[in-house]
């Protein structure tokens, strides 16, 4: 059986964002989804404004309110995860100031956020938003050892 291929990452920006070192985080989110066994083939972070994102939210979930991500998982049934992500610039810049932590830091939360969410992990109860918030910090702390 033939290894799979390196998956494809891709950052767009409809909006401007404080993503320095951009190779990094491309080469370690494919970690989270080898860490949580995941096939991963193809994932496009789209970064937005609160506009366009609640555009998106009205259009294909029918949700008339302002969110920082939408992820859409495109795969078909079986195959390596294929995926659009979507992230609202504005929402996380308030979320940081609210939060009191830094907007890298949160804009870093909301992108694993997203891969954890295609990993399967859920935050629609209390529950599951307690492990999502442990794995958020797991792979923080990964990505920014202290």
């Amino acid at each position: 059986m033939p290894s799979p291929s390196t998956p494809t990452i891709r950052f767009h920006f409809l909006a401007e964002v404080p993503i320095r070192d951009r190779s990094r985080l491309k080469s370690f989110l494919p970690s989270i989804f080898k860490k949580e066994k995941k096939q991963l083939a193809e994932l496009q972070y789209i970064f937005c404004s609160d506009d366009y994102l609640l555009s998106i939210n009205k259009k294909y979930l029918d949700h008339d309110y302002y969110t920082d991500i939408i992820t859409f998982d495109l795969s078909e049934p079986g195959q390596p995860i294929n995926a659009e992500i979507y992230i609202s610039v504005d929402r996380v810049r308030d979320n940081a100031r609210s939060f009191g932590t830094s907007l890298k830091k949160e804009l870093h939360r909301v992108i694993f956020h997203g891969a954890l969410h295609l990993c399967g992990y859920r935050d629609k109860n209390q529950q599951e938003e307690k492990l999502m918030r442990k794995m958020e910090d797991q792979y923080l702390a990964l990505y920014f050892p202290e």
